[in-house]
């Protein structure tokens, strides 16, 4: 009996340890990334007059996918301890649209491509990349997602796009201004981006 006890006590003690997922990494990035892809392919929304209608859907998708603050902090490095807990929200809401506008329009550009997800790595316990790439009819291109497992729920921290990881490119240009400016300087740098036309 005691015997039975012991194994059955082992049992339960490694199923614990065990992390729970809330479902595999690959599913949810692809989960997400069709949710996108729904929203281009609509064609309620293929009228140039839907193009705001279609960024807000793109929006509340992104929203759920990305874990900002990670996102955010991974970006800044070493500096985001530099930034009071003011500075860093504004960075973080800042940083999103200064992306929304980088990326938007080449998003909005996708045209039926297919989108195949072929492989998913444990870089960590609660981290992982997702290796999808888009295949065109002459090319392929590789996007990477790296994501990381916060509260029970799996969320993207950075994308690499062609072996391009874009915390890594901002993190370099941040850097290079932070070794000179303040935060406050570089917020408003950002301000005046995402104010430009």
């Amino acid at each position: 009996m005691k015997k039975k006890f012991a194994v059955l006590s082992i049992l339960i003690i490694f199923v614990l340890s065990i992390p729970v997922y809330a479902g595999a990494p690959m599913a949810m990035v692809e989960a997400a990334v069709n949710k996108v892809l729904d929203v281009l392919r609509d064609p309620k929304l293929k009228n140039p007059a839907d193009k705001e209608k279609k960024k807000e859907k793109l929006r509340i998708i992104y929203k759920d996918m990305f874990d900002e603050i990670e996102f955010s902090k991974r970006t800044l490095g070493f500096h985001w301890n530099k930034f009071n807990p003011a500075q860093r929200m504004e960075f973080v809401s800042l940083f999103e649209q200064v992306l929304e506008k980088a990326y938007i329009d080449k998003i909005l550009d996708y045209s039926n491509e297919k989108v195949d997800f072929y492989k998913e790595s444990m870089l960590t316990g609660n981290q992982a990349e997702i290796q999808t790439k888009i295949v065109t009819a002459s090319k392929e291109i590789p996007i990477f997602y790296r994501v990381i497992l916060q509260d029970g729920k799996w969320k993207v921290y950075d994308v690499v796009v062609e072996n391009v990881s874009l915390v890594q490119n901002y993190r370099t240009q941040f850097n290079d201004i932070l070794e000179t400016d303040t935060p406050e300087q570089l917020l408003e740098i950002l301000r005046k981006k995402v104010k430009a036309p």
